[in-house]
């Protein structure tokens, strides 16, 4: 089980560790964002300076600011001392790394917001 933490925005904040083509392991922020339906979402550059595995360019798809084109890469991460590789959808536009809801079929979510206890796991 990993704790996280609500940012100024209520937004729930974790910490992960994404693993790089050559192995190096990196500690990041991510946000969980449960409008968001796939595993993972980072900034193309990155996800391209990870190493990543690149399967399918300029996928077109549906968000909640209309119709975009997305990379999807296959990539590792690290939650709660597991290592799942996963999809990650790439965006030239990202600031942010998200967490989306896939998370939640494998990992318990606890959000306790007057208690201020987040837990994935």
């Amino acid at each position: 089980m990993i704790d996280g933490e609500f940012n100024n925005k209520g937004e729930l904040v974790f910490q992960i560790r994404l693993i790089a083509a050559n192995e190096d392991l990196i500690s990041e922020t991510a946000i969980l964002d449960t409008g968001f339906t796939d595993w993972l979402l980072i900034n193309n550059e990155y996800a391209r300076s990870l190493g990543w595995v690149l399967k399918k360019s300029q996928k077109r798809m549906q968000t909640a600011g209309g119709p975009r084109n997305f990379n999807i890469y296959q990539g590792i991460v690290v939650i709660d001392r597991e290592e799942l590789i996963v999809r990650a959808l790439g965006g030239d536009e990202m600031e942010d790394i998200l967490l989306g809801v896939k998370w939640l079929q494998i990992k318990r979510l606890v959000a306790d917001f007057p208690a201020g206890v987040l837990t994935l796991g």
